[in-house]
C-alpha cells in the first residue's frame, strides 16, 4: 500500500491533470459495471387472498419456462402429475411418450394446484425442492419463473448466514394462490395467479386472457390499472362446474380450454370455451372400461340422436353421471326445441331401439352399433374376416356347380 502511495506522489500535476480529463468520460461506465456486479431484487406486488378455514380449492399459476424443459421434469418441480398438466394445457391424447415432450423456453403452461389456507392467506405448501450445490435462492427463484422472490425462500426457510442452503437438502417452495369461493361475477371461476412481463399492462393482459380492466381491478384490489414487471395478480378463468349436472357423489371444476380425466381415466371432461359447457366423452386410453353405454339405447356416453316430429325436434343425449365402485353411470337427457340447433348431428330417425338390445350387467348392449365403433377383440376380427370370405367361396361353388349341371344336360 505504501508503495502505491509513494508511486502516485511521484507523478507531476500534469498527469493528474489528464487522469482526471479521462475518468470524466469512464466513470459513469464503471459506475454501471459496478451496479451490475451486484445481485438485487426489485419489489414487487403479489396478490393476497385472506382465509380462515382449512378447505382448499384448484388454483392455476401462469408459468412462463425460463429453459427448455420435459414436461416430467416440469411436474417433478412442482410436484404434481405430468398428465394433470398436459390436461390444464388441453394436449391430447396421453401417451406413454408424452411426459418426455419437450418445452421451449418461454413457453407459457398453466400448472393445476390446490390452493390451501396456511397462517391465515391462501397459499400453495406442497412445492418441495431438492437444494443442489451452485444453488442460491436468486437461482431458484428464476428456476420458478419468478412465482416466488429469493427473498420469500428465505424468510419460510429460515435460510440465512448461519443456516445457509445445503446441497441435497430440501426446502419448501411458497407458491402464490387464491380462491375466492371459485367464484367470479355470479359464474363458476378458477384463479391463475400470473406473473406480470416485461412490456405487459392491465390492458394488454385483459385482452389475453378475454376479461376486462374493471374486473381484474375489482379482483386484485387494485385503486389505479397500473402493473409493473414482476408482479403477481390473479386472473378469473372461466370454468365450468359439475355442481347443476346431477353427478352420484363426485364434485369437478374445469376451467375454460383444459380438460380432466375420471372414472379411473375412462371419461374426459372438457370445458368447452364458447358456452361454458362440460362435455364427458370416453377418453379412448388403453384402460379397461365399462358402462359406457347408456342402458336399452344405441348411445354412448357424449353422444346424442334426434327424433323429429311435426311441432318439434328433440334432442337426446347419454350423458356421464358419475361413477360408483368401479360402474361408470350415465343416463338420458331430452331436450325439446321448436327447431333443430345446427349443432345436433342427425344420424337415425329413432334413438330408442328397445327390441334390439337385452339387458347385461354391466349396462352395455351385446349388439354394436355400426354407426358407435367399441373396441373389438381379436378373435372376434379373425370370426369376422373368416366369415366375409366364407360368402364369396360359396357363391363361386355355387355357379360352377350350376355351369357344370348346364354342360351335362346338353351333353346327355
Amino acid at each position: 500500500m505504501e508503495g502505491i502511495l509513494l508511486f502516485l506522489l511521484s507523478w507531476p500535476a500534469s498527469a493528474y491533470k489528464k487522469m482526471r480529463n479521462s475518468l470524466q468520460f469512464v466513470w459513469p461506465g464503471i459506475l454501471c459495471l459496478m451496479l451490475l456486479s451486484f445481485e438485487y431484487e426489485v419489489e414487487t406486488k403479489s396478490t393476497i387472498e385472506a382465509c380462515n378455514s382449512s378447505d382448499s380449492c384448484p388454483s392455476l399459476l401462469s408459468y412462463l419456462l425460463p429453459w427448455d424443459s420435459k414436461v416430467s421434469e416440469i411436474a417433478t418441480r412442482f410436484h404434481v402429475n405430468a398428465s394433470d398438466i398436459l390436461a390444464s394445457n388441453s394436449l391430447f391424447p396421453i401417451t406413454s411418450s408424452s411426459a418426455h415432450q419437450i418445452l421451449r423456453a418461454k413457453t407459457f403452461v398453466k400448472i393445476p394446484i390446490f390452493c390451501s389456507c396456511v397462517d391465515g392467506i391462501r397459499r400453495s405448501m406442497s412445492t418441495v425442492y431438492t437444494v443442489r450445490a451452485a444453488d442460491t435462492a436468486a437461482s431458484i427463484s428464476e428456476g420458478y419463473g419468478g412465482l416466488v422472490s429469493g427473498e420469500q425462500i428465505k424468510i419460510l426457510n429460515s435460510i440465512n448466514g448461519s443456516n445457509p442452503l445445503r446441497n441435497g437438502g430440501t426446502i419448501v417452495i411458497p407458491l402464490p394462490c387464491t380462491c375466492f369461493n371459485n367464484v367470479n361475477n355470479g359464474g363458476t371461476a378458477v384463479y391463475m395467479s400470473y406473473v406480470v412481463q416485461r412490456r405487459e399492462s392491465l390492458s394488454s393482459i385483459a385482452a389475453k386472457f378475454g376479461t376486462t380492466i374493471s374486473d381484474l381491478k375489482a379482483v386484485n384490489g387494485f385503486s389505479e390499472p397500473t402493473v409493473d414487471p414482476g408482479d403477481i395478480i390473479s386472473l378469473p378463468i372461466a370454468a365450468c362446474s359439475s355442481a347443476t349436472l346431477k353427478w352420484y357423489d363426485e364434485s369437478m371444476i374445469v376451467p375454460n380450454g383444459s380438460y380432466t380425466l375420471t372414472a379411473s381415466n375412462c371419461i374426459k371432461c372438457s370445458c368447452q370455451p364458447m358456452d361454458i359447457t362440460m362435455r364427458c366423452v370416453p377418453s379412448g386410453l388403453a384402460v379397461p372400461c365399462y358402462n359406457l353405454r347408456c342402458k336399452q339405447s344405441n348411445l354412448i356416453i357424449g353422444s346424442e340422436c334426434v327424433e323429429h316430429s311435426e311441432t318439434a325436434c328433440n334432442v337426446i343425449q347419454c350423458v356421464y353421471r358419475g361413477h360408483r365402485g368401479g360402474k361408470i353411470l350415465s343416463s338420458m337427457k331430452n331436450s325439446s326445441y321448436l327447431q333443430c340447433p345446427d349443432n345436433v348431428c342427425h344420424r337415425r330417425p329413432s334413438c330408442w331401439p328397445f327390441s334390439a338390445y337385452s339387458e347385461d350387467p354391466f349396462g352395455m348392449s351385446p349388439k354394436t352399433s355400426s354407426s358407435l365403433p367399441l373396441p373389438v377383440s381379436k378373435a372376434s376380427q379373425k370370426t369376422s374376416a373368416f366369415n366375409g370370405r366364407l360368402a364369396p367361396f360359396l357363391i363361386n361353388v355355387l355357379q360352377i356347380f350350376l355351369f357344370l349341371k348346364f354342360i351335362l344336360y346338353f351333353l346327355i
